[in-house]
């Protein structure tokens, strides 16, 4: 399912597809014969979720972008200290094809160069050359998720054509960089410059070194940890040649480019991004994979750089209104439509620092489920910072959901989205709120106005309306509603304090009125919302306590109380009434205790 991710890599795409500028690779007769316009974009997150656009599927030869890995195998095999022997990791700032040693050390200069890479081949281990290339290709497999193969007609043209690799391989051995027959070496190099693979194969692969080299899709380990942290640190530094400098700075990822129109970039903890097509600038990289990156780097703010804290995941837990009900007390329809609709209404809190690839995940997870909800609250109380494109994204899913008739609230008490009124955006039906229970109240109320087809709770009720006074006979409610004083509140205005003593019993005909507890950051917090039919007060009454909280008024409010000694004279005067009304009032507290308990579990309240 497409969501905005998809939309902003869209962009990119449609950007970079007009630029026709570059060259074909046409020192290899078969490089210089692929389709020069074929373009494909590829970004593969940490948890294995693949975006795609373009000819994502279209098989093209991996070429350079085989050199990190094959020299992280050099290292598996042989070891940090025997490959470090053999090959320097300092950029050389020159050509990737340069014959030439570090006149120091008199070794390659790193292993993304060819005289490197050719070096690195020569330390793979292996019986003999067949099963020396078959362990590179079941190397590159674990890394792209699925068997990949040679192509024999580049491998011939490259091999037919080679010369100037073949002189660098005898260079090697001149110098005792290479022990053994130097041309074995270079045709094992020929080999795994020749494998094919996709661009969807490289965000894979990219997404694997991510992944501190495990394979997020299959799962299968492809590197060591430590082994992963060095081969990027030398992407970094030596992945595109020549032009390193500038691509570290303007781009910032770790990065691999190929003659074969390749370019596989890594932002680690977080995804690969893959671009094909074929046209080279003067360094021998794509230049349309040069621009996606630049562009996908300053659009989703990935310049490593500028991650200064680990960004996987951002979802923190979700839930639907059915799980984890608001504290407003409801009647008996409203309770019924939300335990059969409360699942279309869910609330995703969010954590840590939103960045492109935390906020991608939970924009890819609310949209899975867009099609099965109509309100979405999205909780970032707990998030640290929101950087530019996560907000733009929040944005987008508003106008996604929107366009499916699903309604979107934030609760960001601190505005760290920018939004200080109670529009998301200037359309309407957005909300933010600075609270979690406000905001399941909205999405619960914006279930109950579609789907409530029975009595809602209504905005004032009669004395007569009211549930604790239903069983009286009218003998005992004439009794009763003559010791009542009727009282009006104003709102925001603390009806008790907590601390007062009791003050008696409140019965609500009109408004709401919330049970609010101080928290630790000196804001109140809702405890339960009352409305018109309720009643609160009634257990300081009954066995002569203080209050625990403050009772607010959350709008014009009209009580009719009945005041303590009042309710104490009914025992001696009125007996049989007194039971009545603690019969109705045990009732009312249990309810009132199983809607705080259902609100408070299953978001972990009570741990």
């Amino acid at each position: 399912m497409r969501n905005v991710v998809d939309g902003l890599i869209g962009e990119v795409f449609a950007l970079c597809r007009e630029n026709r500028t570059g060259e074909l690779a046409d020192y290899i007769p078969e490089l210089a014969a692929v389709a020069p316009d074929s373009f494909s974009l590829c970004i593969a997150t940490s948890d294995g979720y693949v975006y795609e656009s373009g000819d994502a599927h279209t098989e093209f030869t991996i070429q350079s972008i085989s050199k990190p890995l094959t020299y992280g195998l050099a290292l598996a095999d042989r070891g940090l200290s025997a490959v470090a022997e053999k090959i320097d990791v300092e950029p050389s700032g020159e050509p990737f094809n340069e014959i030439s040693l570090d006149p120091v050390t008199e070794r390659p200069r790193n292993p993304m160069i060819n005289a490197g890479a050719i070096a690195a081949a020569s330390l793979i281990d292996g019986d003999d050359p067949g099963h020396r290339f078959e362990r590179l290709r079941r190397c590159y497999s674990r890394y792209a998720g699925r068997e990949l193969s040679l192509n024999e007609a580049v491998y011939r043209s490259e091999a037919r054509t080679g010369h100037r690799n073949r002189a660098i391989g005898h260079m090697l051995r001149s110098f005792g960089i290479i022990a053994d027959d130097p041309d074995a070496a270079v045709d094992l190099y020929f080999r795994q410059c020749s494998i094919d693979v996709t661009c969807r194969d490289l965000a894979v692969m990219g997404a694997t070194l991510a992944n501190n080299g495990v394979n997020p899709v299959t799962h299968e380990r492809a590197l060591a940890p430590d082994l992963v942290e060095r081969v990027l640190s030398v992407m970094t530094t030596c992945g595109m040649y020549d032009a390193a400098g500038d691509w570290v700075t303007q781009v910032g990822l770790p990065a691999k480019s190929g003659v074969g129109g390749g370019v596989l970039a890594v932002l680690p903890g977080q995804i690969g991004i893959a671009v094909y097509s074929p046209r080279l600038d003067a360094h021998g990289n794509s230049v349309r994979g040069v621009q996606a990156c630049r562009e996908l780097s300053k659009e989703l703010e990935l310049h490593f750089l500028h991650v200064t804290r680990a960004a996987k995941s951002a979802v923190r837990s979700s839930y639907s209104v059915a799980e984890a009900p608001s504290r407003q007390r409801r009647g008996p329809a409203e309770r019924d439509s939300l335990e059969k609709f409360g699942r279309r209404a869910r609330i995703y809190e969010l954590h840590g620092d939103l960045l492109f690839a935390g906020t991608e995940t939970a924009v890819r997870e609310i949209t899975a489920q867009s099609n099965e909800l109509e309100a979405v609250a999205v909780d970032i109380r707990r998030v640290d910072d929101v950087s530019g494109v996560a907000s733009r994204m929040l944005s987008d899913l508003y106008d996604d959901l929107g366009a499916k008739g699903c309604q979107l609230a934030l609760v960001d008490p601190d505005g760290l989205l920018g939004h200080t009124t109670s529009g998301l955006v200037p359309a309407a039906g957005g909300r933010v709120f600075v609270d979690l229970d406000a905001a399941l109240e909205w999405c619960e109320d914006t279930l109950l106005d579609r789907h409530c087809a029975g009595a809602r709770l209504p905005e004032s009720i009669t004395l007569a309306q009211h549930p604790l006074l239903s069983t009286l006979s009218a003998e005992q409610f004439d009794r009763f509603a003559g010791e009542l004083e009727i009282r009006t509140i104003g709102q925001g205005e603390v009806i008790v304090h907590r601390g007062d003593p009791a003050a008696g019993i409140f019965l609500i005909l009109a408004g709401r009125v919330s049970n609010t507890l101080q928290g630790a950051d000196g804001l109140p917090h809702r405890i339960t919302t009352l409305a018109p039919g309720m009643t609160f007060g009634e257990m300081p009454t009954l066995i002569g306590e203080r209050f625990l909280g403050d009772v607010r008024a959350d709008t014009d409010v009209c009580l009719a109380v009945l005041p303590p000694d009042r309710f104490a004279r009914l025992g001696a005067e009125a007996p049989g009434l007194k039971i009545a009304l603690l019969e109705r009032l045990a009732a009312g507290a249990y309810a009132q205790m199983e809607a705080a308990i259902r609100s408070l579990a299953p978001r972990g309240r009570l741990g």
